[in-house]
């Protein structure tokens, strides 16, 4: 009996020992929160007012180690030798779209996707601290004729994000991969948060952003056939949001496009009148949140090709877009 006894205390003091270390461990150990850090704030461009190809040389040209490119499509000519030549004391490489592959840069740096999909993407890392990213491919007409955007990031929590993602689309996953390591971060007092289709659900992300709009949805597309956003868009309105809405000219009548749907409906949507292209793939919240990447509200851009979206929470940086959309 006495030996019960003791056994029962003896089990009950170590019971009450790992309770105790378990509970100083939760109350002394370094929670996981969102990453944030210190340095310059990002950077927006439009195109064709900025030259976005020399944004893309000098970025390149400064890489001390490492400059890691995925883009749909490439042909000017001071990219591709920025390129070139920053591959000879640096590691450079590639990853081109299969359709716009046609020997415009080689070698054992270039790869290209399967072509079951589009890879759509278009961003470069430089030396896992810097992402340029946005609507831009580095191509004639989308630096000099056709309505684009950058935005340049000094982060290197977004480096990992999109490393992440080349490396993936290097190793030949595409269409497929992780989930993104850090969906959301903050640089400075600038909260951001970074997706890549289709793996996490972009047209899930913009539609709850619209659904939480309470003043403005702002949008320019270049091509639009997601019902889902469409859907989100009209609801908004329903409740007082003012939704405008400009869509490329040359893709008003695509298959599934949403331009006469939601003009039936009353929308204010336009289309665009630059003779060339509106190449952005924007929507601007409230005035203070932005999106923009490479994704095109469609089906196959969700649930398909290789795809990535920023989205900024900042007023300053919404405004430049603001001031963008106004042109438009």
């Amino acid at each position: 009996m006495i030996k019960l006894i003791f056994k029962s205390f003896y089990m009950g003091c170590i019971i009450l020992i790992i309770l105790a270390i378990l509970g100083c461990s939760q109350i002394t150990g370094k929670a996981v929160g969102v990453p944030q850090e210190s340095a310059k704030n990002p950077e927006v461009y439009f195109c064709p007012e900025t030259d976005c190809s020399k944004i893309f040389e000098e970025k390149i040209e400064s890489a001390d180690f490492s400059a890691h490119c995925a883009f749909y499509d490439i042909d000017l000519k001071k990219v591709i030798s920025a390129l070139a030549r920053k591959s000879k004391t640096a590691d450079v490489k590639l990853v081109i779209d299969s359709d716009n592959y046609e020997g415009q840069i080689k070698g054992e740096g270039v790869r290209m996707d399967d072509g079951k999909q589009l890879m759509h993407d278009k961003f470069c890392v430089i030396d896992d601290g810097i992402v340029l990213t946005g609507s831009f491919n580095p191509t004639d007409n989308d630096n000099n004729y056709n309505n684009n955007n950058i935005l340049v990031v000094y982060s290197s929590w977004l480096a990992q994000n999109y490393e992440g993602e080349f490396q993936e689309l290097w190793n030949g996953e595409f269409g497929k991969g992780n989930r993104v390591k850090h969906p959301v971060l903050k640089i400075n007092s600038i909260k951001m948060e970074n997706y890549f289709c289709p793996e996490d659900d972009c047209a899930f992300r913009i539609a709850n952003l619209i659904k939480d709009a309470k003043s403005s949805a702002k949008a320019a597309f270049f091509t639009f056939t997601s019902e889902k956003i469409a859907d989100e868009l009209l609801k908004a309105e329903s409740r007082g949001v003012d939704v405008s809405v400009i869509v490329e000219n040359r893709q008003r009548n695509a298959k599934n496009s949403q331009y006469q749907r939601l003009k039936d409906f009353g929308m204010d949507i336009k289309l665009d009148n630059n003779k060339y292209t509106m190449h952005h793939k924007v929507l601007i919240i409230d005035g203070k949140i932005v999106v923009t990447g490479s994704f095109n509200p469609t089906l196959s851009a969700d649930t398909k090709n290789d795809e990535n979206i920023l989205i900024i929470h900042d007023e300053e940086i919404a405004n430049r877009f603001l001031e963008e959309f106004g042109k438009l």
